[in-house]
């Protein structure tokens, strides 16, 4: 079977986009999932001739990973077994086509092939999508109250995992061209390799590859355009391979995400020399995270993460290994000398290189055991 998978954040893009794919290809079947109060699922299954099934089912447990992992695997497996080639899942708004996808690789009992996964988005209201500081649950996006992400954290996730964005113009809420235009811009900017499309007539099928899609979204991973491009959105990218002092990096920190739509990267902080931190940052928000030790403090012994292999080869130093910082910024009126200035300054000196990492202050709490 073949499967075409479309998230979005919202309903209205989502029925459009499933709407505009199944008319594109007339021979699939379209499974819709709602996730509502209360744990209710509502399942509904359509091909051209109408409408096929339609059931509710109430969750004990109502949230976003049992509704893919409880209701949609075991539907695909019906599918499958009633002989169906290809199928349209429209998930849930604010589910994601990573937690999909990885569900039916896990749970169902023969293997289907993704043709591709697929982000619709209307391009008018990124930007702003991006900025809000609110949740998802507060926002009105998901029913669930304990989902703390923003509705940026969630577009970014999907634009750094999905090959495709198919750009929706919700008849309710009709777009400001200039608006979409400046939207469409960002779009590539943040996602550059994936294809971005104005109709589901023009998705192609074949362009989901699942671990290139895993890497791109590995904390610490930093994916760039591979050239400029006219728009108001650059990305800019800086490398430090000194350590960095946590109280100058603390510092700086705020001016280096102002005004950036998404920062990320990898750090290699002086207080916490052996752990890998992971930075995103992406509108309000900013956070760091220690995602194990860098490949170069790892046993000899120890199997590497394959996804973060790749990185680590890549900056390899024949000094400090893969330890170092990696920094990327995107943002309108990005200053790469700016950016270069301030995490450079975070640097540590020679005198303080000479001097060790004994003694400095931790101020983000990122080294579970310090030494």
């Amino acid at each position: 079977m073949h499967l075409t998978v479309i998230s979005s954040l919202d309903a209205p893009c989502r029925q459009q986009a499933c709407q505009d794919a199944a008319a594109a290809n007339p021979g699939a079947v379209v499974v819709l999932h709602d996730l509502l109060e209360n744990g209710v699922v509502i399942r509904r299954i359509s091909s051209q001739s109408g409408l096929l099934e339609r059931a509710e089912t109430r969750l004990e447990h109502g949230c976003l990973s049992c509704t893919v992992r409880l209701d949609l695997v075991p539907t695909i497996e019906r599918l499958l077994e009633r002989g169906e080639t290809q199928a349209i899942i429209g998930l849930p708004p604010a589910v994601s086509a990573e937690a999909a996808i990885g569900a039916l690789r896990r749970g169902l009992s023969r293997p289907v092939t993704i043709d591709s996964a697929v982000l619709a988005c209307a391009p008018d209201t990124l930007e702003d999508h991006i900025w809000d500081h609110h949740t998802l649950f507060e926002s009105g996006f998901t029913p669930v109250p304990e989902d703390q992400r923003t509705a940026g954290e969630f577009l970014i996730g999907e634009l750094s995992f999905n090959d495709t964005v198919l750009l929706a113009e919700v008849d309710l809420f009709p777009a400001d061209p200039a608006l979409r235009v400046r939207g469409v811009q960002l779009v590539r900017e943040l996602a550059p390799h994936a294809d971005v499309v104005e109709n589901a007539g023009l998705i192609r099928p074949g362009r989901h590859d699942y671990q290139d899609a895993l890497s791109r979204t590995v904390p610490g991973s930093v994916r760039i355009p591979a050239s400029s491009s006219i728009s108001p959105f650059t990305t800019v990218t800086h490398r430090a391979q000194r350590p960095l002092h946590p109280e100058r990096f603390r510092h700086a920190l705020a001016s280096l995400a102002e005004g950036c739509c998404w920062l990320r990267g990898r750090l290699w902080i002086a207080a916490a020399p052996q752990c890998r931190i992971a930075i995103q940052g992406i509108g309000p928000r900013v956070w760091l995270e220690n995602t194990g030790p860098w490949l170069a403090d790892q046993d000899a012994g120890a199997a590497p993460d394959p996804l973060n292999h790749v990185d680590a080869h890549l900056d390899w130093h024949p000094e400090h290994g893969d330890r170092g910082s990696v920094l990327a910024a995107t943002g309108e009126g990005m200053d790469p000398g700016e950016i270069a200035q301030l995490l450079s300054a975070c640097e540590l000196t020679d005198a303080e290189m000479e001097a060790g990492f004994a003694g400095l202050t931790d101020p983000f709490q990122l080294d579970p055991a310090p030494s």
